[in-house]
């Protein structure tokens, strides 16, 4: 039997293919992971599920139409996933596809919170106008390309600086990215609800629409006032007093950081256990 034949070597080709093709798919699925791209990877899935139940069933008429929107998925994955395409294509040629992603640590996110709320307090015994974005989850990729890319280490003398009236960069929302200022002056989408208040301006407005595009939490402070608000999944958060604001700042932040150690720490116990 020729060496390339054995048994052994054969288990141990497969092994490493099948392992090689889950290596690709997680890393396809990081990229994808906490854009917009997710949730219309749901409805694929969704589709996919109709479709065997509809076979499975007897459906005729739905499985055809379940045929025709796989068939012609393809066409359209390319067209809705452009970005997240471009995007990996773009990781791929700097050689980043398969680096290893960083998550904040807790005491990074710790700075970050104190200094956002430092510089928030500021700002509104002045009443200067800020509009700050932290990304969570869902990425904010399509947003901080609006803006300009700063890339630069958080205080909060930065965001002070940046909203200053009359400066370049104080129009506009400021994004924080894995504990970095990401972009500033970035445009942010305006909420259409009718049940806004008409006493909120622009800001409050674009603090309102991405919350309801993603699961970020956005600050606000308002010129006229010196008002602070917060806007989380769609929910404003209005006039809140210093205390309030540190609470609910460090709730939805914190948490976020210690699911995703959480998370982590329990897929290494069942990797080494």
């Amino acid at each position: 039997m020729p060496f390339g034949e054995l048994p052994i070597l054969s288990y141990l080709a497969k092994v490493v293919d099948i392992l090689l093709v889950w290596f690709v798919i997680y890393k396809l699925i990081m990229i994808i992971r906490g854009t917009k791209a997710v949730q219309l990877l749901k409805g694929i899935i969704l589709i996919v599920l109709i479709r065997i139940v509809s076979n499975f069933l007897g459906f005729s008429t739905l499985q055809w139409l379940m045929d025709q929107a796989l068939t012609w998925g393809f066409l359209a994955i390319i067209i809705i996933f452009q970005p997240e395409l471009r995007r990996a294509l773009e990781q791929l040629g700097r050689g980043k596809l398969f680096s290893r992603s960083s998550v904040p640590e807790e005491e990074e996110q710790t700075k970050t919170i104190e200094a956002i709320i430092k510089a928030t307090e500021y700002m509104a015994k002045r009443r200067i106008g800020a509009l700050i974005s932290v990304e969570r989850e869902t990425g904010m990729g399509d947003y901080i390309e609006t803006g300009i890319p700063l890339n630069a280490h958080i205080s909060s003398e930065l965001l002070i600086n940046i909203f200053i009236p009359n400066t370049p960069l104080h129009d506009g929302a400021v994004i924080i990215q894995k504990n970095q200022v990401a972009a500033a002056a970035c445009y942010l989408p305006l909420s259409e609800s009718p049940f806004i208040s008409k006493e909120l301006g622009t800001r409050h407005r674009a603090a309102l629409g991405i919350s309801e595009v993603t699961d970020s939490v956005t600050v606000v402070v308002s010129e006229e006032t010196g008002a602070i608000s917060v806007t989380k999944n769609g929910e404003l958060h209005r006039d809140l007093t210093s205390e309030q604001f540190r609470e609910l700042l460090t709730r939805e932040l914190k948490t976020a950081v210690k699911a995703t150690s959480s998370s982590r720490w329990q897929w290494r116990g069942k990797k080494n256990g």
